[in-house]
């Protein structure tokens, strides 16, 4: 990390474990301590990314072949980067983002099977050896996850949120498969990544967050609060 360069932060899991709450929260902390940040979010980010997850996620898009599904994942993800990420960096801003390449390597890898030397090989080609300076990776059992999931978008009055829900219709054995993808890239990247328990209420888990952030980046933050 450097004076100049801002900081790429990006909060990973599956659903239902709380990330949108807590991406707002760990925004409202880095802004009072006076650092500039920009919470963006993938696949999307960007009006052409966004009309990529319009493709993906949106309950009457279909089913893609896991590589094709992937190769879309990585085309807005280059949009987003090239128009985005990395411009806001260069800004001097933090970017925290909701997603980014662990939810393709644990969604479509772990998850559907596709090659995960492949998707490296699709991480490279887009994105060079760019990597986050942190990862926080939220983790729950799947199905209080899922249930969670389903709750808030039974609840939500957004349309477009209530209609994204294409991977919570794809069942419990999905979803563990999935934990445990998340899981092992953390494992495999401790020096990236932390993982954030993330049954706990919002309170503990928003403080654990800053524990986390405050000690990889010698911040000192106070707790924001949430409603």
């Amino acid at each position: 990390m450097t004076a100049e360069k801002g900081v790429f932060i990006t909060l990973e899991g599956g659903d239902g474990t709380g990330k949108s709450t807590q991406i707002r929260l760990l925004s409202a902390a880095l802004s009072a301590a006076g650092i500039n940040v920009a919470i963006t979010r993938e696949p999307g980010g960007t009006p052409q990314a966004e009309r990529i997850r319009n493709l993906l996620l949106q309950r009457d898009s279909g089913a893609f072949d896991p590589l094709t599904e992937a190769m879309l994942m990585f085309s807005a993800r280059r949009e987003h980067l090239v128009n985005k990420i990395w411009p806001s960096m260069e800004a001097g801003q933090w970017v925290v983002s909701d997603r980014f390449a662990d939810s393709t390597r644990a969604f479509q890898g772990y998850g559907m099977g596709l090659d995960l030397t492949l998707i490296e090989r699709l991480y490279t080609l887009v994105a060079g050896d760019f990597q986050p300076d942190l990862t926080l990776i939220f983790d729950i059992d799947p199905e209080a996850g899922l249930a969670r999931s389903i709750k808030h978008m039974s609840q939500t009055a957004n349309a477009t949120e209530s209609t994204e829900d294409r991977y919570e219709r794809m069942g419990l054995a999905f979803h563990t498969r999935l934990r445990e993808g998340f899981l092992t890239i953390a494992k495999q990247n401790p020096q990236r990544c932390a993982v954030i328990d993330a049954a706990h209420d919002i309170e503990t888990v928003h403080r654990d967050v800053l524990a986390v952030v405050t000690e990889r980046f010698g911040l000192e933050l106070k707790e924001a609060k949430h409603g």
